[in-house]
């Protein structure tokens, strides 16, 4: 566990990574990953759909993304971005907007191999092994979608 978990008083928390290799190159994957138009074409998992995307894309600068899952409930996720490296690496924290748990952090790395892109999602400090089941579900959805989208929009 980092320091900065164990002053938030996290105590154990979950890692999960997830990785997929994209036919596109790491600028065009992080351009889908950072501008609303295109994030909200592709983002969540099957039967997710994307109602709205924003992204302040600076260090301190915040994003808000609306699922509706397929109940029609509406789930909103919102962080803070606390590192850039355009095109290898995003950093942000991730919240649940209404819920209480302290926030976790993920870490989006593009990696580029040949004429694709590895890009490999690192979800941590979450608080239960059913969270991060739900949370790998979620990644491997996403990064379906990217995949497609990168495939359609090249």
């Amino acid at each position: 566990m980092d320091k900065a978990a164990q002053r938030a008083g996290l105590g154990t928390m979950l890692t999960l990574v997830v990785r997929r290799t994209i036919r596109a190159s790491a600028e065009r994957l992080f351009a889908a990953w950072t501008d609303p138009s295109q994030l909200k074409a592709w983002w969540g998992p099957a039967g997710v759909r994307c109602i709205g995307a924003e992204v302040d894309l600076r260090v301190g600068g915040s994003y808000r993304i609306g699922n509706q899952l397929p109940d029609g409930n509406i789930l909103w996720i919102r962080g803070e971005f606390d590192s850039i490296e355009r095109p290898r690496k995003l950093v942000f924290s991730w919240h649940l907007e209404g819920e209480k748990s302290a926030p976790e952090r993920v870490t989006v790395q593009f990696e580029s191999a040949g004429d694709a892109t590895e890009v490999i999602v690192t979800h941590e400090r979450i608080a239960s092994q059913e969270l991060r089941d739900r949370h790998e579900q979620g990644w491997i959805g996403c990064l379906q979608g990217l995949g497609r989208y990168a495939e359609l929009y090249p």
